[in-house]
């Protein structure tokens, strides 16, 4: 049982992407707050009460599985529930109500530890019934958030995968994965990883305010030519794309990845499930409030409006997006791609490697 979020905030506060705090969807009580006089005006500005929060969980399971079709995996790992980076537009935000949590600063102040996650990877890899497909890690959340320096989990997970020879992916805006580049490089030579950076932007001012606490554009291009140096296969993710905000950059930001080693990129337009439309809509109000009806609106256009479910729902609608401004930036992007050299196909990893720590022991008695 967690502790209910405070009310909504309404001021920005200093290291943090979201600006508001609304309830979460499965909160049967509404609440709504109000000035009655009495308050100092920098109490709701108090860091004291963002500071982060850190609770530990045990899970029956850490593989997650889907069979989605507009998801090229089967299954992912998140090591942690809740990213302190901040993004404002993380479609993960909405999974904070699971827990009880609001989606807006709890999301990135309250962080979840899976202390168990190398116990229970291992146990699951072991499983007679397992068959090996490759792994997604921090699909939902950052596995490099800031936490990971000192609790170590994700380097723990990937140890028991390399003990495996078990191929996976991992996605981060982190320049923390460096330091696992011990591991992941033998593990590329093999063909059994890829990591790819996300990098939204290259505009300081526009990182800072809606990916608050990841790595600077700047940094992430230098840790894909570090891993690239070091022989990992590199891509680049342009999600989300947000139209007149970080829309504009594509071409560029394809550009500078490139020439830092990426092989492959991805994106995907901006979307807005659940909570993450009232976090996001107090957000650009606050940030950038001259564009807000406009970015709304061309959002609107490509997911092509509230009730519109028979489009939405189609393979690839979701991930997509549909209309016109859809369609060019399928266009630009791929256009992009071929002038720049970008390779088309996806990072292909072995799963002919894998082997059960059974097995691994069995072959030591001989």
């Amino acid at each position: 049982m967690h502790a209910r979020s405070p009310a909504p905030r309404t001021a920005p506060s200093r290291g943090r992407g979201a600006v508001s705090n609304p309830q979460n969807r499965f909160e049967a009580e509404r609440r709504e707050s109000f000035d009655d006089g009495w308050s100092d005006d920098d109490t709701n500005l108090d860091e004291a009460a963002l500071h982060t929060e850190v609770f530990e969980e045990r899970t029956r399971s850490l593989i997650t599985r889907n069979d989605s079709p507009d998801v090229p995996f089967d299954r992912s790992i998140n090591p942690y529930r809740g990213c302190e980076h901040g993004c404002i537009y993380c479609y993960a935000r909405p999974n904070h109500g699971y827990v009880g949590l609001s989606p807006g600063l709890d999301f990135e102040s309250k962080i979840f530890v899976k202390v168990d996650a190398a116990e229970r990877l291992r146990a699951e890899l072991s499983a007679p019934g397992y068959r090996c497909a490759p792994i997604a890690i921090g699909t939902a959340t950052d596995a490099w958030q800031p936490i990971e320096r000192h609790r170590r989990i994700t380097r723990a997970v990937i140890e028991v995968l390399r003990a495996h020879r078990h191929p996976f992916s991992a996605l981060t805006k982190s320049s923390l994965v460096e330091r696992d580049i011990d591991l992941l490089a033998p593990m590329a030579r093999d063909g059994l990883v890829s990591v790819s950076l996300t990098l939204t932007t290259l505009d300081p001012y526009l990182a800072r305010r809606w990916e608050p606490r990841a790595a600077a554009p700047w940094r992430r291009l230098q840790t894909m030519r570090r891993l690239h140096e070091a022989g990992i296969p590199v891509g680049v993710s342009l999600a989300p794309i947000a139209p007149f905000l970080n829309e504009p950059e594509i071409e560029r930001v394809l550009a500078a990845a490139r020439e830092a080693g990426a092989r492959r990129a991805f994106y995907a337009p901006l979307r807005l499930p659940h909570e993450l439309r009232h976090v996001f809509v107090d957000w650009l109000a606050e940030h950038y409030p001259q564009r807000a009806a406009r970015v709304l609106a061309r959002l609107r256009e490509v997911q092509r409006g509230k009730g519109a479910s028979p489009g939405r729902d189609r393979i690839g609608a979701r991930t997509g997006g549909e209309g016109p401004w859809a369609e060019l930036l399928r266009l630009r992007f791929e256009m992009a791609l071929r002038r720049l050299g970008y390779e088309q196909d996806r990072f292909a990893l072995r799963t002919d490697l894998f082997r059960r720590e059974a097995q691994a022991a069995q072959l030591g008695l001989f």
